[in-house]
């Protein structure tokens, strides 16, 4: 995986059971948060998010003062989905062993991309 900073990218989803960088593919907006105050301020203020948050590295993540219900994924060192679990503001949400990054969308989203356990992402410039 590429050394991540602050900024945009590209959460590439596999279509089916396929490889995440390969043609067949979901392209997501991404925005990654990197620095300490890019992941404390998170999604916190906002009313949606266009395509999907990274936090990294992070291993759990809270809704407080969260305007809007959120699917999470907790992510292991090698971009593969370890768990996935919707949560509605005001809550804090226990950390995942082996979770190296957390991925936030939408409620509804994760599971629209097809985002489940075992499943691979990449990240592209």
């Amino acid at each position: 995986m590429p050394r991540l900073q602050d900024g945009t990218a590209q959460l590439r989803v596999p279509a089916r059971d396929v490889d995440p960088v390969g043609p067949d593919h979901r392209a997501i907006p991404l925005e990654i948060a990197v620095s300490y105050r890019a992941r404390t301020r998170g999604l916190l203020g906002r009313d949606g998010v266009e395509g999907a948050l990274l936090l990294t590295p992070a291993a759990g993540v809270h809704t407080f003062r969260m305007r809007f219900p959120i699917d999470v994924a907790y992510l292991d060192r090698r971009l593969t989905v370890l768990a996935v679990r919707t949560m509605r503001p005001g809550l804090l949400g226990l950390p995942r062993l082996r979770s190296r990054h957390v991925l936030e969308a939408a409620a509804g989203s994760m599971e629209r991309w097809g985002l489940r356990p075992g499943v691979r992402v990449a990240i592209t410039p």
